[in-house]
Formats: structure tokens, C-alpha cells, sequence
């Protein structure tokens, strides 16, 4: 098999394009890139869990973002199995005004190419 190696910015690149896609089309789907010790702090509420996290999701409402302009940056992590990605930008929720928010991912491999996110921090930023 020929296995080409993705650098920490193309592996953002490609999770925050299927992230965000996905969330505003069919967030249901997002339960796949989360495992049973996954945490996602939502406005300072801690979920655990790929159910948890998608019912908090999917009870919020229907997302739209605006993918191409979310700033991106990522670093790796403790080790070269796991990277830091933050995301910030504006999504709007239903048919409200648009809102910033601030977003922070660490993705941990499970495999070459293959990573599940293991903590997620999001924010609205208001003000």
C-alpha cells in the first residue's frame, strides 16, 4: 500500500473542511470521530462520550459556517501521534445574526491518517 505522510497542516486542513461540513449537513455523523473517553466542553458544560457529545450538538440547532474564512492553527502535541487544532471564526445558528466563536481540538492517530478527536473546547465570544 502506498502510504504518503500528511503534515500536521494538511491533516487541519482536511479535519476542519469534514468537521465543520458535516456539522452544519448532517451532524449526526460527527459520532464517528469521537471514542468512549472523548470530552467536549461546550460553554464551560463537560459531555464524555461520542452519544453525549452528539445529542449536545444536534440540540442546539442547525449550524451554518462560513468554512473558507475560519482561521486555523495547529501544533503538535505531547507526541507525533497527537496535534492541537484552534478554530475560530463565525457560524449562525437557525436564522440568527451571525456569532464568533473560538474552538480548540486535539486529534489523537489511531493510525496513519486515521485520528479521532480526543478533547474539544468551544466558546461563543460575545461582546
Amino acid at each position: 500500500k502506498l502510504y504518503i505522510k500528511m503534515s500536521a497542516e494538511e491533516v487541519a486542513n482536511a479535519f476542519v473542511q469534514h468537521y465543520y461540513t458535516t456539522l452544519d449537513s448532517n451532524p449526526q455523523a460527527l459520532g464517528s470521530l469521537y471514542q468512549p473517553t472523548s470530552v467536549l466542553t461546550f460553554e464551560g458544560n463537560k459531555l464524555e462520550g461520542p452519544e453525549n457529545i452528539v445529542n449536545k450538538i444536534t440540540s442546539i440547532g442547525k449550524f451554518a459556517h462560513d468554512i473558507p474564512q475560519l482561521s486555523k492553527d495547529v501544533q503538535m502535541s505531547v507526541s507525533n501521534n497527537a496535534m492541537l487544532i484552534f478554530v475560530t471564526g463565525k457560524l449562525k445558528l437557525d436564522e440568527n445574526p451571525p456569532l464568533l466563536f473560538a474552538e480548540t481540538f486535539q486529534l489523537v492517530a489511531t493510525g496513519p491518517g486515521a485520528y479521532y478527536v480526543n478533547n474539544q473546547l468551544f466558546r461563543l465570544i460575545y461582546g
